[in-house]
């Protein structure tokens, strides 16, 4: 088997819920998130996943019977575009499963994904040190916007502009 024959992909299930809980644990380590930065659980990912208004997708990458990588998405839109586009939520592969081209196969089916759905565009976020990832979307032909900068408002400032 050449190394992109020896994993299949498929769009998550609930039963899946504890691979992919741990996976974005995973990530979180990988990006040297702090202790107790990822609260999320397993029923949240339930909702989120399977629930009545489904927000998020994951599609799987396995290795025989091991999850060896994620793809978590969401659909956004371009009011410029008149379009919808996809928003690349995480894209992880396990450190020892890399390099068998299960990253470019997991953002080869969003792409498909993204064109059977009338998408004008994929984005996602990388962090600025993460420079094996920015070599490797750069090598696909995504571009970096380095005029955006992004702003965030959560916890008791979210509450307090809400009030």
């Amino acid at each position: 088997m050449t190394p992109q024959e020896d994993f299949v992909l498929r769009p998550a299930t609930e039963a899946d819920l504890p691979q992919i809980h741990a996976l974005i644990h995973a990530l979180a380590e990988y990006e040297h998130a702090p202790p107790g930065a990822v609260p999320v659980t397993q029923s949240d990912l339930r909702e989120a996943l399977f629930g009545p208004a489904r927000f998020v997708e994951v599609l799987l990458a396995s290795v025989g019977s091991q999850i060896a990588g994620y793809a978590m998405f969401f659909q956004n839109f371009s009011s410029w575009r008149g379009r919808p586009g996809i928003f690349l939520e995480d894209l992880f592969v396990q450190p020892e499963l890399r390099r068998r081209g299960i990253g470019r196969a997991l953002l080869r089916e969003l792409a498909r994904i993204a064109l059977t759905r009338n998408c004008a565009r994929m984005e996602w976020l990388v962090l600025d040190w993460n420079q094996p990832a920015i070599s490797f979307y750069r090598s696909l032909g995504a571009a970096p916007l380095d005029e955006w900068t992004i702003f965030r408002i959560g916890g008791s400032a979210l509450a307090a502009l809400a009030d």
